[in-house]
């Protein structure tokens, strides 16, 4: 999975953001040929290389042209119509949904700071040109540069004052304050505004805040540089770029064995039902020749901590065996959800694997698809392939949540996924 770190020791605005995405290597070309399907003129992009504190980073910045401003390029905009300005544009679905996205959440708090309802909010600073081209064209690189996931570092605010439409605002905004409630914050001295709405809003609608980055396999580093110098810090946001290994589940179990030669096979299956039902986590059995080159059975069963004693009780009881053996075995696994599915028969539930958010298998459960098909009469391969039909056609039609299905999808008894398997 391609991940972006941002290192924000300095803060975060819109157009760090852009110039430490421009800085691993984005086109500016092919960044304004995207952004030109939004549609609207009066600007000009550049980027420049500008030393902070020794430090080489990308300054980026949108020039806004006067004669256009007079013609409403800066007008006061409203949600509604920032989001006609998008769903209007020839631009990427997934990149318009982002979008909005991050306009949805910076109108909420803006709600929140001056008691009104996000589609009141009247945008000044984030209605105009130049922000509106930072936080598109952040969605856009972070698409075109193909990160599938974002994380963003402990965010520094700095102190003072700052002058907006409203009059003077204390330093961090509260629009900035209220977005980044949840998140891990540290205030500093610096007369400065370090982390702007549109940066807060940026990272926290496309990433998650942790407090080290994760493990990762680095392939680009870039700095984003800030309006100005300041002693204290330099003034850069530095993304880490890179591939981060595959995140599994894991943890250890025993696995309990023994030898069996004078068993017959209806015993057997027996032996594997009363295990399960003493708590084992799996059983099967394996064909081995045995000494004396006589035909056995290997019976292997998966056990947790808590249930190996019962287990091997059960395997004493039940089988003819003189002893068992056993070791520790670590496991590697993937996520697992369990969800229900609207089929042809009714809902029925399916098992799904995910490893780093992604699906990596589906199952339906066997027993309720036993159960189905012995109420209804049908075979059950019938009943099986049906619910495992009606699973990927949820998975590839629908979003959901890297841990949760959503509200809304249980109710419409759905699965949503993020990505297709």
């Amino acid at each position: 999975m391609k991940i972006a770190y941002f290192d924000c020791f300095s803060g975060a605005s819109g157009d760090m953001i852009l110039g430490a995405l421009l800085h691993t290597g984005l086109s500016l070309n092919k960044l304004e040929a995207e952004l030109k399907k939004l549609k609207i003129g009066g600007y000009e992009l550049s980027q420049k290389r500008v030393l902070r504190s020794g430090i080489t980073g990308t300054k980026f910045d949108v020039h806004v042209q006067p004669v256009k401003a007079e013609k409403g390029d800066h007008q006061r905009r409203t949600l509604k119509s920032i989001a006609k300005i998008i769903d209007d544009s020839n631009l990427d679905k997934r990149v318009k949904e982002d979008s909005i996205r991050v306009f949805s959440n910076l109108a909420k708090a803006e709600a929140h700071v001056h008691n009104t309802t996000p589609d009141e909010v009247h945008f000044h600073e984030v209605g105009a040109i130049d922000s509106i081209i930072d936080i598109i064209g952040a969605v856009i690189a972070i698409h075109e540069l193909k990160i599938e996931k974002v994380f963003f570092s402990t965010m520094r605010t700095g102190t003072g004052v700052v002058s907006c439409d409203h009059g003077n605002f204390p330093i961090p905004a509260p629009a900035t304050v209220e977005i980044l409630k949840g998140c891990n914050v540290i205030g500093t001295d610096i007369e400065y505004e370090l982390t702007t709405p549109t940066g807060a809003a940026i990272l926290t609608t496309l990433g998650e805040n942790v407090k080290v980055c994760p493990e990762i396999a680095l392939s680009e580093i870039g700095y984003g540089v800030g309006f100005r110098e300041i002693a204290q810090l330099p003034n850069l946001l530095r993304v880490m770029v890179g591939e981060t290994a595959p995140v599994y589940e894991q943890d250890e179990v025993w696995v309990v064995e023994t030898n069996i030669d004078d068993m017959p096979g209806e015993h057997l299956g027996h032996l594997l039902e009363e295990v399960l039902n003493a708590g084992a986590l799996d059983g099967y059995i394996t064909p081995v020749q045995m000494k004396k080159s006589r035909p056995g059975s290997l019976i292997s069963v998966i056990v947790e901590d808590r249930d190996v004693s019962r287990v091997e009780d059960t395997i004493f009881y039940q089988s003819t065996t003189f002893g068992i053996r056993k070791y520790r075995s670590s496991r590697k696994k993937l996520a697992r959800q369990f969800v229900k599915v609207e089929t042809e028969f009714g809902m029925i539930q399916v098992k799904i694997g995910m490893l780093n958010g992604k699906i990596r298998n589906v199952a339906p459960e066997y027993e309720e698809c036993k159960k189905v098909a012995g109420e209804r009469g049908l075979p059950l391969k019938l009943v099986y392939q049906a619910t495992l039909e009606a699973a990927r056609q949820s998975l590839i039609n629908n979003d959901m949540d890297e841990t949760t299905t959503s509200h809304k999808a249980r109710k419409a008894g759905r699965i949503t996924v993020k990505e297709s398997w």
